[in-house]
């Protein structure tokens, strides 16, 4: 008997992926094409990793010409695609070490043992991250993941973590003191619904770091790598903060993370402390190093922060006609979060059957997160659908 791609998902996995009704047969630039012959625009990005779009010819060429000469010989020898990649990220970011991991949740991870190393010297032992945030979903990532979604049954957690409401100074005052280690954050939550912190909230915690010298930790995994307009979210406020996660983007598509860090963790992690066996891959280096020069080059993060502007001015007019849909319109650059009044998963399932590709959220929040390479022609079709959409399920 003949078995579907998703009867045979359904008998082989773990069920933890609400998938898509969608069995794709390719995707190149910002469409994801279906073996039935749908074309949908991707206003998803693979979760905010394509950011050139898919299939870029650029990150597909390094890629090839990299697994022709060796696709793995380990972190024991010196590799050029790797040197290359942190060469970059540090002219590109003014950081002073890499570390690299195989993903967003592993960087987490890095940074925790980085900031813990750190502190043992310094007599500091508490970590704190905000309520509503997600950095990934191993152990220590979770520990400082405030959302009972993702925690609930994995207890107990990390000692000596915990929560400051989001944008809360006053707690953030309560909750800092001598032995505070780390502040981790992300300038705008993704998954937690595209909230952006406040300016406020920021100014607060450089005075309280300045008052009792922790680090702060910023998770750009999902924000970084130009998606904002700036290469970090963080860039958009006035911080500079100690130690920096990213990934996502900046594998092209292959699996890649980063531990980025100043001047005052450089000499933390020493020969043996740390490791990994597969993460800085060459061929994923050899693609990030793609993918870094196309958006510098072709100054796409200039064009990612002109898609935010006009996402927000047309997703606003939608909101001033549809005050009932339509709660708050958020974000920066091609980082965007409609929240709704209502569940948004129906208006994400309409969008599909209408040949458009996005992301609920936090319940409520329709998330875009296109590639940089999304016309307006491209934005002004989806905002036109939403609209048609509100007009005819009232």
């Amino acid at each position: 008997m003949f078995e579907s791609w998703f009867q045979k998902d359904e008998k082989y996995f773990f069920h933890t992926y609400h998938r898509l009704p969608l069995e794709i047969e390719r995707a190149e630039g910002i469409y994801i094409y279906t073996k039935d012959g749908q074309r949908c625009t991707d206003f998803f990005g693979g979760l905010a990793v394509n950011a050139v779009g898919h299939c870029h010819p650029r990150v597909i060429a390094a890629i090839e010409k990299q697994i022709h000469r060796y696709m793995h010989v380990s972190n024991y020898f010196l590799q050029e695609p790797q040197v290359e990649l942190a060469e970059r990220l540090v002219k590109i970011t003014g950081y002073e070490k890499v570390f690299f991991s195989n993903s967003g949740a592993e960087a987490v991870e890095g940074a925790i043992k980085l900031s813990r190393k750190w502190g043992k010297k310094n007599g500091k032992r508490r970590l704190l991250s905000l309520s509503n945030s997600f950095h990934g979903r191993t152990m220590g990532a979770l520990s400082l993941t405030e959302r009972p979604k993702y925690r609930d049954g994995y207890e107990p957690f990390l000692p000596d973590t915990d929560s400051v409401e989001f944008n809360n100074v006053q707690d953030l005052v309560q909750k800092t003191n001598p032995e505070t280690l780390a502040v981790i954050l992300e300038f705008i939550q993704g998954e937690g619904g595209v909230n952006v912190v406040s300016s406020e909230f920021v100014k607060s915690l450089t005075a309280l770091q300045k008052q009792f010298g922790f680090l702060i930790i910023a998770d750009e995994i999902q924000a970084g790598a130009g998606r904002t307009g700036k290469f970090f979210a963080f860039q958009n406020f006035d911080v500079k903060p100690d130690i920096v996660v990213l990934a996502k983007a900046i594998g092209g598509g292959l699996p890649l993370g980063a531990i980025l860090g100043n001047g005052r963790v450089a000499d933390v992690f020493t020969g043996g402390s740390h490791g990994t066996t597969f993460g800085g891959n060459p061929v994923a280096c050899a693609a990030g190093c793609a993918v870094l020069d196309e958006i510098i080059e072709k100054k796409l993060m200039n064009k990612a922060s002109d898609i935010g502007v006009s996402l927000k001015s047309k997703a606003l007019d939608l909101q001033l006609d549809y005050p009932r849909r339509i709660k708050e319109v958020r974000g920066m650059g091609c980082m965007i979060g409609i929240e709704l009044f209502e569940d948004a998963q129906p208006l994400v399932d309409e969008l599909l059957l209408r040949g458009f590709l996005a992301n609920c959220t936090n319940k409520t929040v329709l998330r875009l997160l296109p590639p940089f390479l999304v016309e307006e022609e491209q934005c002004v079709a989806l905002m036109s659908e939403i609209r048609s959409i509100f007009q005819t399920k009232q």
